[in-house]
């Protein structure tokens, strides 16, 4: 079968994860152009990936690149127009998460995709993809912990990565919108129901900058699902020893935790601080497995004609939940989520 060609629009942090990926991990994959408004970007495209084929203008690349496919790994208020623009070039999409940044911008993104049936779109909850979370799902609809009725979510970036959340709290959207999107589609996937209701709080302890620009360190909320499941999510930006993210499912039969301690490895250190573990560091170390694995399902997915799990509609309504979760923080108030 003849490898699907690629470009990638986005060289950031992630950005790069994506596109070495693509370059050396992914049998069927071959990437072939670059996009980027930063030069730097492009410089890293040719000399560490090699590819001749690099861009400025996304535009541009649809028009001239020999591909098929496009990765869109860009800052999310440019994802639905670059959704857009790539399914009417006649181009599978990959798009990282958040789907957009407004309602309206969603829309849009619904509107291109079903434009466009006979092409591959694939939203990146890249978490779903993770070893481990997909194991707790196939055991939880095997019945292992019978009927989930509570979930309790916690991300919390490194302190040591602080200072970049501070200059870019201004910009986030707020703490939910900008830490919690992937635990609100957990709500979702390991519930089986979409939130009908929420609340929600901040605190800032230790970082005063985030409330100068109306944020917050720290935020926690509370979901009431259709089906009467309950979730809790908790985000921040200042775990000091490391990357933290942690998933709990309660059943009516047992309880499922992933992740209770950020283990970097199955290295214990005994030394004069007792036995201890190191944590990974963030997102990219964390989460390397499910970044390939989930690319490795977009290419599938277009080769065999497959139709993802997770759609358009998905993103939409995480975002939907996200926004009226910064409301509810905003407000102070119990909110009703609609769709």
């Amino acid at each position: 079968m003849e490898k699907i060609k690629v470009g990638i629009a986005g060289l950031g942090r992630l950005g790069k994860e994506h596109a070495k990926n693509l370059s050396f991990k992914i049998a069927n994959a071959e990437l072939t152009a670059a996009c980027s408004i930063v030069p730097s970007e492009l410089e890293y495209a040719k000399k560490e990936l090699g590819l001749e084929k690099v861009y400025l203008d996304f535009h541009e690349m649809l028009k001239d690149a020999d591909i098929e496919a496009v990765v869109i790994v860009t800052t999310s208020d440019q994802h639905c127009w670059q959704i857009a623009a790539a399914l009417d070039a006649g181009k599978h999409v990959f798009t990282d998460k958040p789907l957009g940044v407004t309602i309206e911008e969603c829309k849009i993104a619904e509107k291109a995709v079903e434009r466009h049936p006979e092409l591959t779109f694939f939203l990146g909850f890249m978490r779903r993809f993770d070893p481990s979370y997909s194991h707790a799902k196939e055991k939880i609809k095997q019945g292992a912990i019978g009927k989930p009725y509570m979930l309790k979510a916690t991300g919390i970036d490194p302190e040591a990565l602080v200072e970049g959340a501070i200059k870019f709290a201004s910009k986030s959207g707020g703490i939910f919108i900008d830490m919690a999107i992937h635990d609100i589609d957990f709500i979702r996937w390991f519930l089986e129901s979409d939130p009908v209701e929420v609340y929600a709080a901040g605190a800032t302890f230790k970082h005063p900058e985030f409330k100068a620009v109306g944020d917050d360190e720290t935020g926690a909320a509370m979901y009431k699902c259709a089906n009467g499941a309950i979730a809790f999510v908790h985000v921040g930006r200042t775990a000091p020893h490391g990357y933290h993210v942690e998933t709990e499912i309660i059943g009516t039969e047992g309880t499922i935790r992933i992740s209770p301690v950020p283990e970097k490895n199955l290295c214990m250190i005994y030394d004069q601080h007792g036995a201890v573990k190191e944590c990974v560091s963030g997102f990219p170390e964390r989460f390397a497995d499910a970044y390939r694995i989930e690319m490795e399902n977009f290419i599938h997915c277009i080769q065999q004609k497959d139709k993802p799990e997770i759609t358009v509609y998905d993103g939409t309504k995480s975002t939907q939940i996200a926004f009226t979760t910064m409301e509810a923080y905003k407000k102070r108030k119990l909110l009703p989520i609609t769709y």
